[in-house]
């Protein structure tokens, strides 16, 4: 049993007393996983709150396509660039009503068809979100986004998160395996009914047609014909805009 301290000396504190809040080696613990899921979603919310915004329409792309490429990316950087401008001059981004802004574009931040979507906003003064990831190579967001609006996620499950609960649309343009993957999460959460009517639309519709075969997931019984209706095709951006419309996506269409 350790003597008790003499008069008027301060013991010497191990890592129980410090405050939980600065405890830097608890906060990082496994055990504590799942408050630092919880923080780190509702830093978002509370800036986007903040900020008004009601929905998004959600763009993703390949990171590598840039502006000044080959001919064919140069195309899609374009295309993705004015559709950002057509979708925040046309979808209510520009003009909040009630405080609250609707058809806000959001993307995941980075480079590439990201950026273009982004630009595109940028180009007519309206806001846009960039839902940036944490990653071994580390992908600074670019510069096109709103200060307050850009965001730096460590778990890509709350990224997902908040790149699907606002959207009200989403517009895939060429990419990879990223892209890949956020479209067939919503695909997925479309199917499953966990989604909302959300329309997608996916631009160049022989990029997509070239490196999916849609039919032969029908027709080998792996998904329903209903299911291919989940998607639609545009070969620009004024048709995926048209699309929108039909689906009654901006305010008042």
């Amino acid at each position: 049993m350790a003597s008790p301290p003499r008069s008027g000396h301060r013991p010497k504190q191990g890592p129980s007393y410090r405050l939980a809040l600065f405890d830097r080696d608890f906060l990082l613990s496994p055990t504590m996983r799942g408050v630092r899921l919880q923080v780190e979603s509702t830093k978002a919310d509370e800036a986007l709150r903040a900020w008004g915004v009601r929905s998004t329409i959600v763009v993703f792309g390949s990171a590598r396509v840039m502006s000044g490429g080959e001919a064919r990316h140069a195309v899609w950087y374009e295309q993705a660039r004015l559709f950002g401008r057509i979708a925040s001059e046309r979808g209510g981004a520009l003009h909040p009503i009630a405080g609250l802004r609707d058809n806000v574009i959001a993307t995941g931040g980075g480079p590439g068809l990201m950026e273009a979507a982004n630009r595109g906003a940028h180009d007519v003064g309206a806001p846009s979100i960039g839902f940036n990831i944490r990653l071994p190579r580390e992908q600074l967001p670019n510069p096109y986004t709103t200060p307050e609006l850009t965001f730096q996620f460590h778990y890509f499950a709350i990224r997902k998160l908040h790149l699907a609960m606002r959207a009200r649309a989403l517009v895939i343009f060429p990419g990879g395996f990223g892209t890949l993957d956020e479209l067939f999460e919503i695909l997925t959460l479309r199917q499953a009914g966990r989604m909302g009517a959300v329309p997608i639309v996916l631009v160049d519709e022989g990029y997509w047609r070239r490196l999916i075969n849609w039919d032969a997931l029908m027709e080998d019984g792996m998904i329903g014909a209903e299911d291919l209706s989940l998607m639609h095709f545009a070969e620009d951006a004024e048709a995926a805009w048209h699309l929108l419309q039909q689906a009654g996506v901006p305010p008042g269409a």
